[in-house]
C-alpha cells in the first residue's frame, strides 16, 4: 500500500490521543524539492510536529562571528505554521556543529567566561527571539553528560563552569518567555548516565532553571535497550514532573563497527563487508525482526502515554537516515518505517498495530 494513499493510516491520526508524532526534517523538505516530493508527501500525512536535523545548529544558522544564515530556519518554521505543526528548534547549545570561532578570541585564544557567556547570550537571543512566538520548544542544551554519568568536558563546560545549562536555560526564557525548553541526550537508558542526567535535572530544578521537558533521543539497536530500561527511564524522568519526549528515534538494523555509543568513527576506517551485509536490501526476517522491534518499543509508549507528550522519528525515510554515514560513512541502514522508495515496511505496520490496540507478532 502506498503510504500516502487514502487507504493508509496516518500515524498521527493513530496515536491523536496519545502523543505527537513527528520526524526530523532537512532542507530539501522544507522547500519541497522534487526530489523530495514522496518524502515531503509522508511529512505532511503522518507528522503533526517536526524538529530540524541540522539547518538551526550552531554552525549552520550563525556560521560566521558577523553572520546569521536564517533563510533556511525561517523556510523550515514557514513550512510548520502552513501545515499546522508544533514546531521543534535544534538545538541552542551543543558541543558539536558549533564552530571553533565561538569558544576563541579574534587572536584564537580561548575567550572568557563573561565573553562566552555574553556570546552565548547574543546567539539566543538572536534565534530564540527571532522565531518567539512561533517555535514552541527549544532543545536548549544537548548532550552534556558522559556515559558514565559525569559532566561532558566540553568547552561551555571549561571556559563558563557547570553554570552553563542553568544560564542557557535562562536566556532561552528570556529570549522567549513562552517556549518549552528542554534538555536533550541519548543513551539515557543506560543506569550510569541515567543517573547523572538525573542529578543534573534536579540540581537545574534547585537553581530554578526553566526548564520544562526532558529529551530521550532514543537511538536504538535491536537489542539494545532493553525494554525494561526504556520504561524505568520515563519513569525515573517523569518523576521530576516535566515533559518527557523520545526526541531522535530510529533502530539500526546493522552490526555495530564499535561498542562506543558516542563515538566518531574516522575516515580511515576500513568498511568491511560484515559491517554492511543489506547492501542489496533487507531480507524478510531481518524486516519482521526490525518490526518487532518497534512494536516492543511502542508498546512501551502506549503504556507510558501519560508521561510521553511526543515520539519524533530521527529521519523520514531510509535513505535519508544519518546511520547510513554514522559511525562509519556508506553504510546502507534500514532504520526507520518508510524505505527508500516511501513504502512502507512491516514497522510501520507493526506501530500502527500498537496504536490501534492490536497485539504485533
Amino acid at each position: 500500500m502506498n503510504s500516502t494513499s487514502p487507504q493508509a493510516p496516518a500515524l498521527k491520526d493513530v496515536f491523536k490521543n496519545r502523543f505527537l508524532i513527528g520526524a526530523a526534517v532537512n532542507e530539501s523538505h522544507i522547500t519541497e524539492s522534487a526530489g523530495a516530493n514522496c518524502e515531503v508527501a509522508l511529512i505532511q500525512r503522518h507528522f503533526n510536529t517536526i524538529t530540524p536535523e541540522n539547518l538551526l545548529k550552531w554552525e549552520s544558522v550563525h556560521p560566521t562571528p558577523d553572520r546569521y544564515n536564517f533563510g533556511p530556519a525561517d523556510r523550515y518554521v514557514d513550512f510548520g505554521v502552513k501545515n499546522g505543526m508544533f514546531i521543534i528548534g535544534h538545538t541552542l547549545v551543543w558541543h558539536r556543529q558549533t564552530p571553533a570561532w565561538v569558544f576563541q578570541d579574534e587572536h584564537g585564544a580561548p575567550l572568557s567566561r563573561a565573553a562566552l557567556l555574553q556570546r552565548m547570550r547574543d546567539h539566543i537571543f538572536a534565534v530564540a527571539g527571532r522565531y518567539k512566538g512561533r517555535i514552541a520548544g527549544w532543545d536548549v542544551v544537548n548532550e552534556a553528560i558522559n556515559e558514565d554519568g559525569t559532566m561532558r568536558q566540553s568547552p561551555w563546560l571549561k571556559i563558563i563552569g557547570d553554570d552553563f545549562l542553568l544560564k542557557a536555560f535562562q536566556f532561552a526564557h528570556e529570549a522567549d518567555p513562552d517556549a518549552q525548553l528542554y534538555y536533550n541526550d541519548f543513551a539515557l537508558d543506560n543506569a550510569p548516565k541515567r543517573a547523572g542526567a538525573l542529578a543534573l535535572v534536579k540540581k537545574l530544578q534547585a537553581q530554578g532553571a526553566p526548564i520544562t521537558g526532558i529529551g530521550l533521543q532514543g537511538h536504538h539497536w535491536m537489542t539494545w535497550p532493553a525494554l525494561k530500561e526504556v520504561e524505568t527511564t520515563l519513569d525515573t524522568f517523569a518523576a521530576l514532573g516535566l515533559k518527557i519526549m523520545i526526541t531522535e528515534l530510529d533502530v539500526t538494523v546493522l552490526p555495530p563497527v564499535t561498542t562506543e555509543l558516542d563515538a566518531e568513527v574516522g575516515p580511515d576506517f576500513k568498511l568491511l563487508p560484515e559491517h554492511d551485509p543489506y547492501t542489496k536490501g533487507m531480507p524478510d526476517a531481518a524486516q519482521q525482526a526490525l518490526a518487532e522491534r518497534y512494536a516492543g518499543l511502542f508498546s512501551v509508549f502506549v503504556k507510558h502515554q501519560d508521561q510521553i507528550t511526543r515520539v519524533t522519528f530521527w529521519g523520514v525515510t531510509d535513505a535519508n537516515s544519518w546511520l547510513n554515514y554514522w559511525p562509519a560513512h556508506g553504510r546502507t541502514d534500514y532504520p526507520l518505517l518508510f524505505g527508500r522508495g516511501c513504502a512502507t515496511k512491516p514497522a510501520f505496520d507493526a506501530v500502527v498495530a500498537v496504536g490501534r490496540g492490536i497485539h504485533y507478532k
